[in-house]
């Protein structure tokens, strides 16, 4: 497509955008949203709640890539075949249905992060080390060569970061994980995202396994919680039993006041000699 064929289309595009009546939102997904390297093939798929004709791809602070085609389609991928610092970002996708002036509002934002591998692993460190009992507060301290970062723990087998902080002096971060379970028991790694780059990431660092074992009950604990059980059942049966003699008490006491009201009522009786 030629360069003035492209801006004519985009200068159509911003005056529809500019009085259409809004679309529904596309959603737009990453292939290979994990471990993405520099060099890496990436895919950003763009999902049309309608068919549609022109497709367009932002990059948040950079470009913007057009996609047409005669046929209307539901989706739209825009691939970089091999990916450079330039592509990592933040992403949005927009469409227009085909002879019309109608243009949707843009898709939520997607981020491409690239790995670098220029950048050095961080190192890791874990307190108490490897196995602790349930409820304990652990400690996993994160540093690098002092490079001004944020720092994002992982655990195997979550697909997101648990957490993330930036870096204090000595290019160091502490994360602490309270009141831990046995579900916190796995292995753990760190990885950093320079503050001026902030798309691009180290790769993931040494790890360090966590192991959290259920903390065992105090002996006698489970006859003390029994005798609990027994005592609160007795106080509640005197506390029924003094209820009910407090009523019972009551209604005779009322009676006894009714039947002398009745006595003090009646008319004198006579004797005659």
């Amino acid at each position: 497509m030629t360069p003035m064929a492209v801006d004519l289309i985009l200068g159509w595009w911003l005056v529809a955008a500019s009085s259409a009546v809004q679309l529904p939102r596309p959603s737009l997904s990453l292939h290979s949203s994990q471990g993405v390297s520099l060099g890496d093939t990436v895919t950003l798929s763009c999902h049309l709640p309608r068919l549609a004709a022109w497709v367009l791809l932002y990059h948040e602070g950079g470009g913007f890539y057009t996609k047409g085609k005669m046929k209307e389609q539901d989706a739209a991928e825009f691939s970089f075949v091999s990916t450079l610092r330039v592509h990592a970002g933040r992403y949005r996708c927009q469409y227009r249905v085909s002879e019309s002036a109608e243009v949707s509002v843009k898709s939520n934002p997607v981020e491409l992060v690239l790995t670098d591998l220029r950048y050095p692993p961080s190192s890791i460190s874990l307190h108490p080390e490897q196995h602790v009992g349930t409820g304990t507060n652990v400690t996993i301290r994160c540093w690098n060569k002092d490079y001004g970062a944020t720092f994002l723990l992982h655990k195997d087998g979550s697909s997101d970061p648990l957490q993330c902080q930036d870096s204090s002096g000595g290019g160091t971060a502490t994360f602490t994980l309270f009141g831990v379970t046995p579900a916190d028991s796995g292995t753990y790694r760190c990885s950093y995202r320079p503050w001026r780059y902030a798309f691009l990431s180290s790769p993931l660092g040494d790890s360090v396994m966590l192991e959290v074992t259920p903390t065992d009950a105090p002996p006698g604990t489970e006859e003390q919680s029994r005798a609990n059980v027994v005592m609160a059942l007795v106080r509640g049966f005197v506390a029924a039993l003094v209820f009910g003699l407090g009523v019972f008490f009551v209604i005779d006491a009322r009676s006894l006041w009714i039947r002398r009201d009745d006595n003090c009522g009646a008319p004198p009786v006579t004797v005659s000699v």
